[in-house]
């Protein structure tokens, strides 16, 4: 029986083709499909604006450049997140600040993102300059909560949505909450384009910035100063941007992809709820906890935990029966640039270090046949009751 891998993406001929036809066109950077795409994921979302880049990470980049954020400014985040979500804010020479999580769902706890504000926004000339909560694993935060402290201490909100298409938080898309929301289309994520990332706002300030720092400050795109019927070889640098600008030939994927993405929610909807009534009796696992059911969890990671401390066992056996698992993540207090720059300990984040010492993730893909579901069913059992027979 073939190794089961932890992801694989979902292509088909309507991807294929339509690259085809991107490249036959003649125009493959970023052109006539990318104003299609972005105006297809605006449509999809509700939001007003929507700008591609070629990484989720270079789309957190722009939208913290969009804000404003300067040297030795602070936002704050989670430490249960991958490592783009904090460097980003490196860039600029400001720093994350980490806020612990709530052991249930993974995300920003609010409670304790609370009593952070109230200590770092005591005096009027606090550094604190935005709040970057991060949806993991496809549930939201609790954004009605974050949303009113941050209009109680005038921060902006930039959504680290990686995991979050589509997901809806009382009933209101990701995407159309924070000031700025960023998605990924990395391999991996809900939908693909290889590479790549949309960002998206409702606010026109926010969008013409990042429109033109994603390619070098230029006030016009590359389609405007050639093709397009009012072009022109005239063109100012408004700032030192960036070459963060998505490809036609991606935003071709991107197209296609998105006209599948409910299609793809449900089928992995339909595996989580395949898990979750499968292992519901093992004793030492504990399957992932849904705060709220009317709204859509897009299930881009089935995140289980292993008591016990068993954790590691139980990914060498699931991969002795061809099962590919993995870990989301590892906390970046733990990691060695966070922890040296930032004095960090395991225990200064306590929640979220007991998250990682017990968490695995399950393949859980829209591509994923019956036999593949199945597959990981009886070998999460087996499994399970290897360990703790």
């Amino acid at each position: 029986m073939a190794f089961l891998p932890f992801a694989l993406p979902d292509i088909g001929y309507e991807e294929i083709n339509e690259v085809i036809d991107t490249l036959e066109s003649g125009w493959i950077t970023t052109g006539p499909k990318i104003m299609k795409f972005e105006k297809a994921f605006s449509e999809y979302i509700g939001s007003k604006y929507s700008i591609s880049v070629n990484s989720a990470t270079a789309g957190l980049h722009l939208a913290l450049d969009a804000i404003g954020l300067e040297r030795d400014d602070l936002v704050i985040t989670s430490p249960y997140t991958f490592t783009a979500t904090a460097e980003v804010i490196r860039y600029f020479d400001a720093h994350p600040v980490f806020c612990d999580i709530n052991e249930k769902t993974f995300n920003i706890d609010v409670q304790k993102l609370e009593d952070l504000l109230k200590k770092l926004c005591a005096g009027k000339n606090h550094k604190v300059k935005a709040i970057m909560p991060v949806h993991f694993a496809g549930q939201t935060c609790d954004m009605n909560e974050i949303m009113s402290l941050a209009q109680k201490y005038n921060l902006k909100i930039i959504e680290d949505a990686a995991h979050s298409l589509p997901a809806t938080c009382n009933n209101k898309m990701i995407g159309t909450i924070g000031d700025i929301t960023v998605f990924s289309f990395y391999a991996t994520k809900s939908i693909t384009t290889g590479e790549g990332g949309m960002i998206t706002t409702n606010n026109e300030a926010y969008k013409d910035k990042m429109s033109k720092m994603r390619l070098h400050g230029i006030n016009k795109d590359s389609w405007d100063r050639y093709v397009s019927p009012e072009a022109s070889w005239s063109y100012d640098i408004i700032g030192a941007g960036y070459k963060y600008n998505m490809t036609d030939i991606a935003a071709s994927i991107g197209l296609q992809q998105l006209k599948k993405c409910d299609y793809f929610f449900e089928k992995r909807n339909k595996i989580a709820e395949r898990y979750t009534e499968s292992f519901k009796n093992l004793n030492r696992i504990e399957t992932p906890f849904v705060k709220n059911k009317n709204d859509k969890h897009s299930w881009h990671l089935y995140v289980i935990k292993v008591k016990n401390k068993m954790r590691d066992k139980f990914i060498s056996i699931m991969k002795e029966k061809e099962v590919g698992c993995s870990v989301h993540f590892i906390p970046l207090h733990i990691q060695t640039y966070w922890k040296e720059k930032y004095s960090l300990k395991p225990d200064d984040f306590p929640v979220a270090y007991s998250c990682f010492c017990e968490a695995v993730s399950l393949p859980a893909y829209a591509k994923m046949p019956e036999s593949d579901i199945e597959k990981v069913i009886q070998a999460v059992i087996e499994t399970h009751n290897k360990i703790f027979s």
